[in-house]
């Protein structure tokens, strides 16, 4: 393996073991959750930004993708001029998600009863999806285009989605599609054909997640695994002569079986330990701190 190759890959496999190796057994679960997808964040920021040739960006461009925006196509933010600077609209827009998501965790979560635990967790769930995802990490979109560089939004609509590959690959967290699709969907399509490294890349999507979620729950082990496999399923499915005799990458059916497929095995992905032991400590910690 050439120098170059292990000095881009060492940071995403030393630092979520270092983070698992030396955090102090009584940390709160949410803690180390935090720290371990943080180290990892950064290790695929590194790997992206040093698989491109960044030297010949600005220096404030290298410093902001790395500091400054949690998306991971980094040839698109270093290299692509954006001219067309964001709309009022898009500014408001953001806003709007990102109170949407405070009023969520201010004001929602904390009158939901104690004993509904999971009704809890699934309403703060949503709130720091809104606050970060729809929210901070759109404005922060807005700002690097307002600034003349392609950052596209993390999210793009995907309540619109009328396919589940339309879900996955174009618009919920771009920012992580970006990163498999470029080191794992297709390097795999090209050693093993489209179907097997659909399969693959999902099934590393699963692991992946039970490192964040089960791994901090000490809990729920399998279920973020065989979420990511249905989606695998549901999307060999839907692009078969069956799937695409009734239409389901398309139109309303398209839509109705994308939404079935991904919120029908949801409590798998956030199991109930992940939710408890890891959520909603956290959120009663930022919520309620007297708590």
């Amino acid at each position: 393996m050439k120098a170059v190759t292990i000095i881009a890959w060492l940071p995403i496999v030393t630092l979520p073991t270092a983070t698992v190796l030396f955090t102090p057994d009584d940390w709160p679960r949410w803690a180390f959750m935090w720290l371990f997808a943080w180290a990892l964040f950064v290790g695929c920021k590194w790997l992206t930004w040093y698989s491109v040739r960044a030297g010949v960006a600005s220096a404030f461009r290298q410093l902001g993708y790395l500091v400054a925006w949690p998306g991971l196509d980094a040839p698109a933010f270093l290299h692509t001029p954006n001219p067309h600077a964001p709309a009022a609209f898009a500014w408001l827009f953001a806003l709007a998600k990102l109170c949407l998501g405070i009023v969520l965790l201010v004001g929602v979560f904390p009158r939901v009863p104690t004993d509904y635990d999971l009704v809890r967790g699934w309403v703060g769930m949503l709130g720091v999806v809104f606050v970060l995802h729809f929210g901070l990490f759109h404005l922060l979109s807005l700002g690097w285009q307002a600034l003349g560089v392609t950052a596209k939004p993390i999210m793009d609509w995907p309540v619109l989605s009328v396919s589940v590959s339309d879900f996955w690959g174009k618009r919920w967290n771009l920012a992580f599609r970006d990163l498999t699709h470029r080191f794992v969907f297709r390097p795999l399509t090209s050693r093993f054909g489209a179907k097997a490294a659909l399969t693959i890349g999902f099934l590393f999507s699963g692991i992946l997640h039970e490192l964040v979620i089960s791994m901090p729950a000490r809990g729920g082990w399998g279920g973020p695994t065989v979420f990511f496999l249905l989606q695998a399923v549901a999307i060999l499915v839907e692009r078969s002569t069956l799937g695409q005799s009734f239409s389901l990458t398309r139109n309303l059916r398209g839509w109705a079986f994308t939404m079935l497929v991904l919120i029908g095995p949801l409590f798998l992905l956030f199991h109930p330990p992940f939710v408890r032991v890891v959520v909603v400590p956290f959120l009663d910690w930022i919520v309620e701190p007297s708590n």
